[in-house]
């Protein structure tokens, strides 16, 4: 069925909530050497459901769900192995927030057919029952390997990775996430422990490769890069650990114009990509033997 504003958003009820139609003019083309995957990618969507307003200073009229929903779907028309990853941070930015705590987030997503979610720290901002209540909602995975949910209702719904096989590629698809302390009220996180990040990917890789994945993606939720080196980050992690394939960032709300390659010193390449915020962009990934082509889409 073909995504529409109708019947996308008609069974939630919010027909009456000032939702309007964003015109969707993203070019989309499909390649005559198809690739054996594509890898769609989102991150600090801070629920921009609508685009940004016309009078926006840097994007005006871009993001918003309904046309994201139209470049994905025609994605998967055009591929046959399509995922659809986000890096955290969907939750927080506009009134649908304050008037759903999270609910619409989840159902949208999850009408989009997101694969695997890691978590940012707004994603804490209703605390860990108001995570769950909306968490109800959605279908999609979700993947954190350095929070320790101890005896939190968390812990049943947030694992360390996913493993997902698609064409053949066997994809291994873990999280991280940025130390929530100072940043989000300890309320609203009791009984969650940070761990070390670097440490927590290398254990996490270790049963990556065990289980013979032979893609290894991080959704980080740790920033791209600090004027402090020694803080953690995308390119802190993508020197310090080797083994992974992809790093598909979010929080610093970083707007590349291109992936960063690093090399490590046993000579394996990790690539880094990050996509700004508000949904403004779509990441696209074509994967052919394991030979990666970055893409952005603008949601316009």
């Amino acid at each position: 069925m073909k995504i529409t504003r109708r019947n996308l958003f008609q069974k939630f009820g919010l027909l009456s909530f000032g939702l309007f139609l964003p015109k969707w003019l993203g070019a989309f083309s499909s390649q005559k050497n198809s690739p054996e995957l594509v890898i769609l990618h989102t991150n600090d969507t801070h629920s921009q459901i609508d685009p940004l307003p016309a009078n926006h200073g840097k994007y005006p009229n871009q993001g918003g769900i309904l046309a994201r929903a139209s470049l994905i779907e025609q994605y998967r028309e055009a591929h046959q192995h399509v995922l659809l990853l986000d890096a955290g941070d969907f939750f927080q930015g506009t009134p649908y927030f304050n008037r759903f705590h999270g609910v619409l987030e989840m159902k949208l997503m999850s009408e989009l057919g997101y694969d695997v979610a890691t978590l940012g720290n707004h994603d804490f901002d209703i605390g860990i029952d108001g995570f769950m209540n909306a968490q109800q909602h959605a279908t999609f995975k979700f993947v954190n390997a350095n929070y320790n949910f101890g005896q939190t209702p968390m812990a049943a719904v947030v694992q360390p990775y996913q493993i997902i096989e698609k064409g053949r590629y066997k994809i291994g698809v873990f999280g991280l996430g940025i130390d929530l302390n100072g940043l989000v009220p300890q309320s609203n996180f009791e009984g969650i422990g940070m761990q070390d990040p670097f440490e927590s990917a290398a254990a996490v890789l270790k049963k990556l490769k065990q289980a013979h994945c032979n893609l290894i993606i991080c959704l980080s939720h740790l920033g791209y890069q600090y004027e402090d080196k020694t803080k953690p980050s995308d390119v802190l992690l993508a020197q310090k650990v080797s083994g992974i394939d992809l790093i598909l960032g979010g929080h610093t709300h970083t707007f590349m114009d291109g992936p960063t390659k690093v090399i490590q010193p046993d000579g394996h390449s990790t690539w880094i990509h990050q996509v700004g915020w508000a949904g403004v962009r779509l990441g696209a990934i074509e994967v052919t033997e394991k030979k990666f082509n970055f893409l952005q889409k603008i949601i316009n």
